[in-house]
């Protein structure tokens, strides 16, 4: 399997295991992403953008400050500004935050669940699957032009209206 069919795949993955949606930035360099593939409901991406939730919200603080993973409820302690409650309020009552640093390149995803917490099997396989992700985008310099448009069209995809 190609790189490109390879990562459809793991967002398809993502996307059929996590309907209730999930967060990826690849590849941050300074705060911005290489790459940010969201598939949030559009109504809580457009609240998180307007009022500047990611300037406040813990899984994004701890996803810049460590490596490894956590669940939402671990970080809802240290919420101060509420996020996590907002994010309650449209649906996202748990979650779980993955982060990674490889070769100086730092990847952050969160993966929402409205039911229940997720269970260690199921982190360990986004942990696997995000690292994957992580992996085959590093050298994103050297692929297509095409292929970016490509990655790019479906983070517009993924964001569910």
């Amino acid at each position: 399997m190609d790189s490109q069919t390879t990562i459809s795949t793991i967002l398809s993955q993502f996307r059929q295991d996590h309907p209730d949606g999930f967060a990826i930035a690849l590849h941050i360099k300074f705060t911005a992403p290489r790459y940010l593939f969201q598939a949030y409901d559009s109504e809580w991406i457009e609240t998180y953008s307007r009022e500047g939730l990611v300037l406040r919200d813990p899984t994004v603080r701890w996803g810049f400050a460590n490596t490894g993973t956590i669940r939402w409820s671990v970080l809802a302690e240290t919420d101060s500004a509420g996020v996590l409650a907002r994010a309650a309020q449209h649906g996202l009552r748990y979650g779980a935050t993955l982060a990674l640093d490889s070769d100086g390149s730092r990847s952050v995803a969160s993966f929402a669940n409205a039911e229940r917490e997720l269970t260690d099997p199921e982190i360990a396989t986004l942990a696997r699957r995000l690292d994957e992700l992580h992996r085959l985008t590093r050298g994103i310099e050297t692929l297509t032009p095409r292929f970016h448009e490509t990655l790019k069209q479906l983070s517009i995809f993924l964001t569910r209206g």
